[in-house]
């Protein structure tokens, strides 16, 4: 009886064995079969049986590139820090014109605390650096730029904004505005939308910052999705790029040298990081903007149309890398209404903002191929 019990004992810990052998084969079958075919952070389901699943999380590690602000191509800016804003027409559904004066005034309070400016709000019949307005689908904006086309009722296109030193940004007044998270209203059956938010990316825009490529960032293009709804350092340094670092108060190189810079760190990055050396923490590029070629060809354009900049023939027969600068700054990004980058031309749309002297230059190595340049204007 002790025999028979033994061989049978013997014979499931040889099934078990096998079981665990022909599941571990599977396992690490699946996941070499996976890890070379399914994207970086992704959840793979593996089908062990009809009514089970298990799910492996895939740890890889990732290779992309850094992400960071953008400027406007012409590096458009104002010229004093002290701007002043005005109200010229307020929205009619929803929040009223005291919550929107106090939402637009907590928008330019983020901006001016970590930045050298300070706003203001003045009557709607006085002259202003930034004119704020709700407007319909049809507003005189869209019948005229090249830029912004006119806004969609509800949902769609929130706001749009012009760069300095213009000054104007304009809400869509078929929007529900509110003060506070953006939400769905099954009551309404539309979104409320968070003013602040709105306002502070679309004031982003009217102090010179394009959109970033960091999806953290406020100036994300999808900012209002992603719920990104604080200034990031990375518009920070793109504010800094752009106007220079400077510290809020006077007292500041008397608090840096009690210490406070590393005491107090955080705060001392936000009012005072030019007394601290916190201007540079962003890798900057170093290489020094190359000058442009001799030969330059000057291009009269009318405002609107769409010029293509070709860099000729011998990228075909050596192979070499092409380099596009506007006005001495490489150019790495397209940006959408602006300017389109290829391989061997870029395409731009005429107008003020794009003024100014267009270079490419075709290296193989070290060696310089080719270069031309273009000097575009806007026909008068």
């Amino acid at each position: 009886m002790d025999g028979t019990q033994d061989i049978e004992h013997r014979r499931k810990r040889y099934i078990w064995a096998f079981l665990a052998l022909f599941a571990g084969t599977v396992l690490l079958a699946g996941i070499f079969t996976v890890s070379k075919s399914v994207p970086l952070e992704t959840k793979v389901d593996f089908v062990v049986a009809p009514t089970q699943a298990l799910q492996l999380p895939l740890q890889l590690p990732r290779h992309l590139r850094n992400k960071r602000y953008t400027l406007t191509p012409g590096l458009l800016k104002w010229d004093h820090y002290n701007l002043t804003y005005r109200i010229v027409s307020f929205p009619r559904n929803l929040i009223n014109e005291s919550d929107t004066r106090k939402g637009m005034a907590q928008a330019f309070q983020m901006w001016s605390d970590v930045s050298p400016f300070h706003f203001k709000e003045v009557p709607a019949d006085q002259h202003s650096d930034l004119e704020i307005g709700f407007y319909g689908i049809n507003h005189t904006d869209c019948l005229e730029s090249y830029i912004h086309y006119c806004f969609d009722g509800t949902t769609g296109e929130l706001a749009h904004a012009y760069f300095p030193k213009t000054g104007e940004i304009h809400f869509d007044d078929s929007e529900y505005w509110i003060l506070g998270n953006t939400w769905f209203s099954w009551k309404k059956g539309v979104w409320l939308t968070d003013l602040v938010h709105v306002a502070a990316h679309e004031i982003g825009h009217a102090l010179g910052l394009m959109h970033s490529l960091n999806s953290n960032a406020l100036m994300h293009i999808n900012a209002t999705l992603t719920g990104k709804k604080l200034i990031s350092q990375d518009e920070i340094w793109g504010i800094f790029r752009l106007y220079g670092c400077k510290d809020k108060y006077l007292v500041c190189a008397s608090w840096a040298h009690k210490g406070y810079c590393d005491s107090r760190r955080r705060l001392m990055k936000k009012y005072c990081p030019y007394s601290c050396d916190f201007c540079y923490d962003f890798p900057f590029p170093t290489k020094q903007p190359t000058p442009p070629p001799p030969r330059t060809k000057v291009r009269l354009v009318p405002e609107g149309r769409n010029v293509t900049l070709r860099c000729g023939k011998k990228i075909t027969h050596k192979k070499g890398k092409v380099y596009w600068y506007k006005d001495k700054e490489l150019l790495e990004y397209s940006y959408s209404g602006y300017l389109s980058l290829n391989d061997d031309h870029m395409s731009i749309i005429a107008n003020a903002i794009n003024e100014g002297l267009y270079t490419c230059i075709v290296k193989k190595r070290d060696q310089i191929l080719t270069t031309y340049s273009w000097n575009i204007r806007l026909q008068m």
